[in-house]
């Protein structure tokens, strides 16, 4: 699926538009719903992509905002891209479908992690330990399905158009003994060879740096290639996924992943910092 096609991020389009043609029009929400005869929180849930928008949705909404006809062909049609499948539509009982076709869609990727390897730089044995970790009650079905969707989402890096990543990680992530001793040596051999990939950057913040910029935890941040699809900063939370759009919090999550790689080893010193604990632990 060519970047920038997905439905995910058309969705995200589609009802930012939405919202900003019923603001151009002076519209509340409560007026439209009134238009047309549907509750205020059908209008409030479409604007915040909470629900699925419908063409016939499409049409009723532009028709109260005066739109062009160009902007209704345009936007009718976004909103049928929105409603078609993906490949990871199928996992999406284990995983936050919403996170991944962001991914997916990405041009780059920055983020950081204190406690575990990223997923897109686990190894496959690194993977299943770490689910065993944390869900010790997952059937081994389940293990397998999220170990082929992380497997999925890994492809994005070595494809034509590959995913650009800049990775920052704990020195904790290198030392715990997540599996044992010979899954992690696996898991640091597989880190220093992904490290030499063109489009990855991976930094290792050391425990001599101190309290550094990411103290509060892990999060990513992602960009797209159209302008017109602003970054969004992704935090997980087992409360619930938080994901922030506003561009004041994107600049200040990116100021704050800045500091934090100038805080960290440079990728050579990385590079021998991870075959270094490999080294001990071999």
């Amino acid at each position: 699926m060519p970047r920038g096609s997905s439905p995910t991020l058309r969705k995200r389009r589609l009802v930012s538009e939405l919202r900003r043609l019923r603001e151009a029009a002076d519209l509340t929400i409560e007026d439209v719903a009134g238009r047309l005869e549907c509750s205020a929180s059908k209008i409030s849930r479409i604007e915040t992509g909470r629900v699925g928008v419908t063409p016939r949705d499409v049409r009723d909404m532009l028709s109260a905002y005066g739109a062009d006809r160009a902007t209704l062909d345009e936007l009718v049609q976004l909103a049928r891209d929105a409603r078609r499948r993906a490949w990871w539509d199928e996992f999406g009982d284990i995983a936050p479908g919403r996170y991944v076709g962001f991914e997916a869609d990405a041009e780059r990727v920055r983020t950081y992690q204190g406690l575990m390897v990223p997923g897109l730089l686990q190894s496959e044995a690194y993977t299943r330990a770490l689910i065993g970790a944390v869900l010790p009650d997952a059937a081994p079905a389940e293990v397998d399905r999220r170990v082929e969707l992380r497997k999925a989402r890994q492809a994005l890096l070595v494809e034509d158009d590959p995913l650009s990543l800049h990775a920052v990680v704990d020195e904790a992530a290198l030392r715990r003994l997540v599996g044992g001793r010979e899954v992690m040596v696996e898991q640091l051999r597989r880190l220093d060879e992904v490290g030499k990939l063109p489009n990855i950057t991976l930094q290792v913040v050391p425990f001599e740096a101190g309290g550094h910029a990411a103290m509060d935890g892990p999060f990513v941040i992602l960009s797209f290639p159209e302008q017109s699809d602003p970054a969004v900063v992704y935090i997980e939370s087992p409360k619930g996924d938080v994901y922030w759009e506003q561009p004041s919090d994107v600049a200040r999550y990116s100021d704050m992943f800045a500091r934090l790689s100038a805080e960290s080893l440079d990728p050579a010193a990385s590079s021998a910092l991870i075959g270094r604990v490999a080294r001990e632990l071999a």
